[in-house]
């Protein structure tokens, strides 16, 4: 069964940096589009950053020029690092990655979510 594990997450200071790692498991074939979202307290989940298979990456206008996205595809991993944490950085961080797997005989695409990591910026 294919599954989405986080870490790195904590609480920081403002102007502060932290590193959040999340890798996938299971029978997996490939990994399309890998990224992170994020969701504050009453707020919706936005879109943090995206980066492809192929190493092209997009980021939300908020976090462009403090937060790099990258990924591991031989450990089926991505990463976000966070630079320059705002205390409007704080929210629940999720791992979101496009994964291509068996069932059975068939090969299947499904959209998977990690559990989330807390991130707290205080400022």
């Amino acid at each position: 069964q294919v599954q989405l594990v986080e870490s790195g997450g904590g609480l920081v200071q403002a102007g502060g940096s932290l590193r959040l790692s999340c890798a996938a498991s299971g029978v997996i074939f490939g990994i399309n589009d890998m990224g992170w979202y994020r969701q504050a307290p009453g707020k919706q989940r936005e879109l943090v950053a995206t980066i492809t298979s192929g190493g092209s990456t997009n980021y939300a206008d908020s976090v462009k020029g403090r937060f790099t996205i990258s990924r591991d595809n031989a450990k089926n991993t991505v990463y976000l690092q966070m630079n320059s944490l705002k205390s409007e950085d704080t929210a629940e961080y999720y791992c979101n990655a496009n994964i291509r797997s068996y069932r059975g005989d068939y090969l299947v695409t499904n959209n998977y979510w990690g559990q989330g990591t807390q991130v707290t910026v205080s400022s």
